[in-house]
């Protein structure tokens, strides 16, 4: 597997014609962030120098690991260090907003997991300390950096579907998991800045920025057993402010299905071709001019560089992904999305999603828009 690795890595490199000193990492949150600890050591520009969590036993796992980085459990120390460049976070959502701000004044650039945030209030400091400072962020929107949408993102920019005139995109997971890792999610945030956060951003990805949103909820008996105080399923219609419309469907409490459908598929039909990309499985479906349906799955290819060799794992693929991706853009001074002023435009869209799904009526974007600052 090493062998492997390194090789993906040298073609990176190689690719980017990389051979400058590596962006270096802190990262705070070491439960999902003992993912990217692993996920940096498959990246061609990067490289952890610390780990943060206020557990000791997370600090105590991460070691286990990566015995040779710095560990705190305290965020101000890390901070302090001048050898980290990026900042990535991976705490509650909750606390996004004050570690992001945290980040910028101490002079890092920032990755900070889906949601970026989940409050108007977050959306508004998050922006000011961004401007004041002159930091960057980059959205860890993990979906866009898995290898099937990649190669989708890429023959759609490339003109294989013509126009587009329907997204369609969900994500369906049973959670009882997350409720036993994390029991925050039942009170203290909702499913839409959640899971639903993955169809909501590959539809405004596509769609382009969104003038209203449609929004039907409901509680799953599962999610009622965890004292849910929102809603875990979700059925939403959005229109672009250009007229096309998308669809975004979210169920966290259902038995899945995986033979036939996965837990996040994207169709985009336009008007030449139609493609579908699927997580956790790694098929990309698309037509050709003639009619004929083409499968491409390079799960077995690339298992090793997503899964750490599991057939289906966690996300050190996709992390690894985008911290070369900002990395990279970092050093070349180039532009990169999501950015913050794209994740804070998502943010209002879920919000509007999330206010429809209450008062079962459309809302517009654009005065949420407005009032966070954008």
């Amino acid at each position: 597997m090493k062998r492997y690795l390194d090789k993906i890595i040298e073609e990176k490199r190689k690719s980017v014609h990389f051979n400058g000193r590596k962006i270096r990492f802190g990262v705070l949150g070491l439960h999902e962030g003992r993912t990217l600890l692993v996920g940096l050591e498959r990246t061609a520009m990067c490289e952890a120098i610390a780990g943060c969590d206020l557990e000791q036993h997370k600090i105590d796992e991460a070691k286990l690991e990566r015995p040779h980085l710095f560990y705190t459990t305290k965020y101000e120390e890390m901070l302090a260090m001048d050898e980290i460049d990026v900042v990535a976070i991976y705490t509650p959502d909750q606390y996004h907003g004050a570690h992001i701000v945290k980040a910028f004044e101490a002079g890092k650039d920032v990755i900070c997991t889906k949601p970026l945030i989940n409050s108007v209030d977050d959306a508004k400091s998050i922006l000011d300390a961004s401007r004041k400072t002159g930091r960057k962020l980059l959205v860890g929107q993990s979906t866009r950096f898995f290898e099937p949408f990649r190669r989708q993102r890429k023959a759609y920019e490339n003109g294989h579907l013509g126009e587009l005139e329907l997204v369609d995109a969900h994500y369906m997971h049973r959670m009882d998991w997350f409720y036993e890792k994390s029991p925050w999610a039942a009170t203290e945030t909702d499913w839409i800045f959640l899971g639903l956060s993955h169809p909501i951003d590959l539809i405004r990805w596509y769609l382009g920025p969104i003038e209203e949103v449609q929004a039907l909820g409901y509680a799953s008996e599962l999610g009622k057993a965890y004292g849910l105080t929102g809603f875990d399923i979700y059925a939403v219609n959005l229109r672009g402010t250009n007229g096309r419309i998308a669809r975004a469907l979210g169920h966290y409490g259902l038995k899945e299905m995986f033979s036939v459908r996965n837990c996040i598929e994207l169709f985009l039909y336009g008007t030449k071709n139609t493609s579908m990309a699927q997580y956790h499985d790694m098929k990309y479906q698309y037509t050709v001019d003639d009619g004929t349906e083409v499968r491409e799955d390079p799960l077995y290819e690339l298992r090793h560089y997503h899964f750490n060799s599991e057939i289906h794992g966690m996300h050190y693929g996709e992390f690894a992904n985008y911290a070369d991706y900002f990395a990279e853009a970092l050093i070349k001074n180039t532009t990169y999305s999501p950015g913050i002023e794209e994740g804070v435009e998502t943010f209002c869209i879920m919000e509007a999603v999330r206010q429809s799904a209450r008062i079962n009526k459309p809302v517009a974007v654009l005065p949420l828009i407005k009032e966070v600052g954008l």
